[in-house]
């Protein structure tokens, strides 16, 4: 009986959705890398593998007693920071970046961890003060504990990664309660401090953002407020939005896309697989990468909705912001209505770390929604 009730808490649909989604990234990436014209097929039969790790990785994160191991969330961000350290002491430089620790063959990026185990740790500390929550003692206190990792990825430098942290701070604040008169003063601060920074960014001579944003960093945020001071800066983005659109509606076919196989487009099956997406299968190719994200996204809201506690509700909260938040940022940035700030598209692009945090995010989902006991009239969903 116990076996059966397992499998009946099971969430098959969004089990399907994740799958479907990266076996549809695995296919994409074969087009990127350009399989058909004799390329190396390394990257695709890599990411295959790095998918079945990461199916064994969700079996695990979902079967794990989670409020059991929440327990040592002081070792797990202890193990957080280690890796994050040990990448600026030991890592492996790529492209004027370190973000990677070689073992043997294999290449990890703790950043990437980095992202679930502040999920997991940030919903703990904060449920276990959520009572407090709107107190000056625990807000600073919560934001050093998240700011001591951001500060280490940033000194990678991976501002995707920190951008990712801070959007998972912000939501689990605000799913557990904060004080909405607070929320408000943030962004009277916050929206006028975003338009300085764009307009210090835009000036021919900047008197601060050239100084707290890494060369490269201000230079792709240039590049999104006056693509016509340099041309270069903008090229990225540029043919990203030339793929996208001319793949029109249906898009030109798989392995068929122009710009795709004629290796214009930069980063194809990573940061701009959203790219070859719209060139290849078009706007209803985009559209269908974007609904399956979306319904990922809505079932983890609606499993967070049903979780019997706060802790598992700021636990699914969680991962559902970083999914929506990196599929803003991913597509925002292939379309040129963001800067490019080297996002990876969940489940669709190349990436063993990334691949493996995402199984590892659903796992954990499965398990929430496995312990959930609320009904659809005490709160719970579908």
């Amino acid at each position: 009986m116990q076996v059966k009730k397992y499998f009946q808490n099971l969430d098959y649909w969004l089990i399907a959705a994740v799958f479907l989604l990266t076996v549809f990234g695995i296919i994409s990436i074969a087009s990127a890398t350009r399989i058909n014209l004799g390329e190396s097929p390394s990257n695709v039969i890599k990411q295959g593998v790095f998918f079945l790790i990461g199916i064994g990785l969700m079996i695990v994160a979902a079967n794990v007693d989670y409020e059991y191991v929440s327990q040592f969330y002081i070792p797990i961000y202890a193990l957080n920071l280690l890796l994050l350290v040990a990448v600026l002491l030991i890592g492996v430089d790529s492209k004027g970046a370190t973000r990677w620790i070689a073992i043997g063959p294999l290449t990890i990026q703790p950043s990437e961890f980095a992202k679930v185990i502040m999920i997991f740790c940030l919903a703990k500390l904060i449920s276990l003060r959520q009572k407090q929550l709107n107190t000056l003692p625990t807000l600073a206190f919560l934001c050093g504990v998240t700011l001591l990792p951001l500060f280490l990825i940033q000194k990678q430098p991976a501002l995707s990664a920190s951008l990712v942290l801070v959007a998972i701070f912000c939501i689990e604040l605000f799913v557990a309660g904060l004080d909405k008169k607070l929320i408000r003063n943030i962004l009277v601060l916050a929206v006028p401090a975003v338009g300085l920074i764009l307009w210090d960014v835009g000036r021919e001579n900047p008197l601060f953002t050239d100084k707290i944003f890494a060369t490269h960093q201000f230079n792709r945020i240039l590049s999104f407020v006056d693509p016509s001071r340099d041309p270069g800066l903008y090229y990225q983005t540029e043919k990203s939005i030339s793929a996208i659109g001319a793949g029109q509606l249906t898009g030109k076919g798989l392995f068929h896309g122009t710009l795709n196989q004629l290796s214009y487009l930069p980063e194809p099956h990573n940061d701009f697989i959203f790219s070859v997406i719209g060139e290849e299968f078009g706007f209803l190719g985009c559209i269908f990468v974007l609904a399956i994200l979306l319904f990922i996204v809505f079932r983890c809201i609606v499993i967070a909705i049903s979780a019997r506690d706060m802790f598992s509700q700021l636990l699914a909260t969680g991962i559902a912001g970083m999914f929506a938040f990196q599929t803003f940022v991913n597509a925002g940035v292939a379309t040129g209505i963001l800067p490019n700030t080297g996002m990876s598209l969940p489940f669709v692009s190349y990436g063993g770390s990334s691949i493996w945090t995402n199984m590892v995010a659903i796992g954990l989902i499965l398990n929430v929604r496995k312990k959930e006991t609320k009904s659809l009239f005490e709160g719970g969903l579908l």
